[in-house]
């Protein structure tokens, strides 16, 4: 009973130094997809430096949706990173006085379109497009990049200003960088009404100092020159008291080996197929798993086990299963020819007896 408690107060020292530690010592490690912080193929630092290079200067949003009522006549931005494409009621209420929301990586279900397209703007630039994800839309909708399969970009009005949605957070990201007109597209959405042009880092991690000083944020360094010397080794003796408690001492009862029980049956088996394989005896394989697949087929239509002649067995096969008689002719037919294959054509051939018997309804 003494050792229990013991290796109770163990442990519970143990998780709160870890759980302390991680608290004081864990980074900020803000997502980077669509930041224009990141280098990263998901980033959107090349199209930040090229809106900076035509002259158009970008400027980096770092504070909570609730200071955007304090922001008018400007076009934001925003890469989602997070399955959530929804205005909550600032941000609508910010948008209908005449606003305009850009949202990039809005989820909608995937289609039958091919993967990689190039569509087309009102000015017949091929813009590359790399998903299955396409948008129905509404009558209140304008649809500005589709195709047959739905939207890639569209448009909504809002009061007096417009969000602009688009399925794909990867339009304009730095692994578009040979693809200009991506660059170019997505410059020309942010560029309507000739307005300051902000994109949203704060869903990114990102935090002014303003707003990281409300929060009381600080980081470990900031952290470590506010508090006196003792308390780091306060710190630091805790771990120490942990680790010489330990002492390598296990946290239960010893676990006893078991002894490995050979199978035989599975020996045997594996050494007579190394055997087969290394003399190629493909067609010895074939004729004797073949009849084996044959007599379960018999057995799984009801047959009996005594060989039939393979035109009644294909007539069984297909009155029972409705398929179609070529596929189990073929693999008979191979059976008969009994020739070598080679191990992705055997592996196949064994898969099509594996679906030729899975047609066949159990009793």
């Amino acid at each position: 009973m003494r050792n229990l408690r013991h290796r109770w107060w163990l442990g519970a020292i143990a998780i709160a130094a870890i759980v302390f530690l991680s608290l004081v010592t864990a980074p900020n490690n803000p997502s980077r997809l669509g930041s224009t912080y990141s280098r990263s193929p998901d980033g959107y630092g090349a199209w930040y430096a090229y809106m900076q290079n035509r002259g158009t200067p970008v400027k980096r949003w770092q504070k909570p949706s609730s200071e955007l009522s304090k922001q008018n006549q400007i076009t934001l931005l925003r890469v989602l990173n997070q399955p959530n494409s929804g205005l909550n009621y600032v941000e609508k209420q910010w948008v209908e006085r005449g606003n305009t929301l850009i949202i990039l990586g809005v989820p909608q279900p995937v289609t039958p379109a091919e993967f990689s397209t190039k569509q087309q703007n009102n000015e017949l630039i091929n813009i590359k497009i790399d998903t299955r994800r396409r948008a129905g839309i509404d009558q209140q909708q304008q649809s500005l990049l589709g195709d047959r399969y739905g939207a890639v970009v569209w448009q909504e009005k809002i009061g007096e200003g417009q969000v602009i949605f688009c399925v794909t957070p990867y339009l304009a990201a730095n692994a578009y960088q040979d693809y200009p007109n991506n660059y170019k597209y997505l410059a020309q959405l942010a560029t309507q009404g000739d307005r300051p042009i902000w994109i949203d880092e704060y869903i990114h991690g990102y935090r002014d100092k303003e707003v990281r000083e409300r929060a009381g944020e600080r980081n470990f360094l900031s952290y470590l020159a506010q508090r006196p010397l003792a308390a780091a080794l306060f710190q630091t003796a805790i771990v120490l008291f942990v680790f010489i408690l330990a002492s390598n001492r296990r946290f239960g009862q010893p676990a006893t080996l078991k002894t490995a029980i050979a199978d035989n049956s599975t020996a045997y088996i594996e050494a007579l197929a190394g055997v087969l394989q290394k003399a190629q005896a493909s067609d010895f394989v074939i004729d004797t798993v073949g009849n084996a697949e044959q007599k379960q087929l018999q057995q799984a239509l009801g047959l009996g086990q005594i060989p039939l002649e393979r035109q009644a067995l294909i007539q069984a096969w297909v009155q029972q299963t409705g398929r179609s008689p070529t596929e189990l002719e073929q693999l008979l037919r191979l059976h008969g020819q009994k020739r070598r294959l080679s191990d992705k054509d055997l592996l196949n051939w064994l898969k099509q007896w594996r679906t030729i018997r899975s047609y066949v309804k159990p009793d």
